[in-house]
């Protein structure tokens, strides 16, 4: 009898503890719903859109009645006069910013990590994160009145104070990569080195007691406490960085320069040649090709980059 009843008991705990489960992974799926509801509605529902990039489409027959192009989309892309100048921006413009977005942004974080004051390093943050709320619109603004021509520009009457010549910053392309890298780096590091900071909280102070007791400079806690636990994350921000290299931001590209034609040679990207297209040549399709091979590309090199990362730390790869 005891046996009988233990074991019901048992029987009804875990039938209990099951239902119990049950009813909590239902609460969280209606809690994830709405989530789930809009991502699959504004990405996965517009995918069959992809069908455009073989069409020639014709507003008047629709998507479907359109006609197919097969592959002509693609072949007006890459034999345009454009099509290298458009690409070399993007990726260049994208590999400066990677490089040096991550290596300011761990700089910057690490400095947030050693100082003392807390209060200090709450005014430091705020500080540098206000730039990433402004849009590229605001942005665009600001850099105009920064650099505008003639003796109304900021820049240019710092210039002339100090005897120089004015400088039209909208008529010369040469001056534009290493402006937008400077914008790019104001408004994004401050946000960036949110998730290093993040990661440095997590070491343990023992750590550095022992490097301080053992001799080590703040060089070397940084080579080998420092480092090594801002590794993975630096790796995951390269790879999903790496995987949107072929996408430019729209907004910095457009707005700062202002869609000036002369500074096309240093500020034409993908993303603006692909908004030109829609606007003055109602291209959908070609439009539509350039976006998917942006995607494949991104596609392919994350997965790539992520090959090359676990053979040589299988611990630091992304999947």
């Amino acid at each position: 009898m005891k046996n009988r009843k233990t074991g019901g008991t048992r029987g009804g705990g875990w039938g209990k503890s099951l239902r119990s489960s049950t009813v909590d992974n239902i609460q969280l799926f209606i809690l994830a719903l709405p989530a789930m509801i809009l991502l699959f509605i504004f990405c996965y529902v517009p995918m069959g859109g992809i069908i455009l990039a073989f069409k020639k489409f014709k507003v008047n027959l629709g998507i479907i009645r359109s006609p197919w192009a097969g592959l002509n989309n693609f072949k007006f892309f890459f034999t345009s006069s454009d099509a290298w100048r458009v690409v070399r921006n993007t990726l260049g413009m994208n590999f400066l910013f990677i490089v040096f977005t991550t290596t300011l942004s761990v700089l910057f974080a690490v400095i947030m990590f050693n100082l003392r004051s807390r209060r200090m390093v709450k005014t430091y943050q705020t500080i540098t994160l206000m730039p990433s709320f402004l849009s590229w619109v605001v942005v665009g603004y600001m850099v105009y009145a920064l650099l505008m021509p003639g003796d109304m520009g900021l820049v240019n009457q710092v210039i002339r104070l100090f005897g120089g010549k004015t400088v039209d910053w909208y008529s010369n392309a040469a001056y534009w990569p290493v402006i937008l890298l400077l914008v790019k780096i104001w408004h994004g590091t401050g946000y960036n080195s949110l998730f290093y900071y993040a990661s440095l909280m997590g070491i343990d102070n023992t750590y550095f007691e022992a490097a301080q007791l053992d001799g080590a400079t703040k060089i070397q806690q940084f080579r080998y406490i420092v480092l090594p636990f801002l590794k993975p994350i630096i790796i995951v921000m390269t790879l999903l960085n790496i995987g949107n290299i072929f996408r430019a931001d729209f907004g910095l590209f457009f707005n700062v320069p202002r869609n000036v034609g002369v500074l096309y040679p240093a500020t034409d990207v993908v993303d603006t040649y692909v908004y030109r297209a829609l606007t003055q040549l109602g291209d959908v399709g070609m439009a539509t090709a350039v976006g998917l091979i942006q995607s494949l590309v991104g596609f392919v090199l994350i997965l790539v980059t992520n090959l090359v990362v676990r053979k040589i730390d299988p611990d630091s790869a992304l999947f």
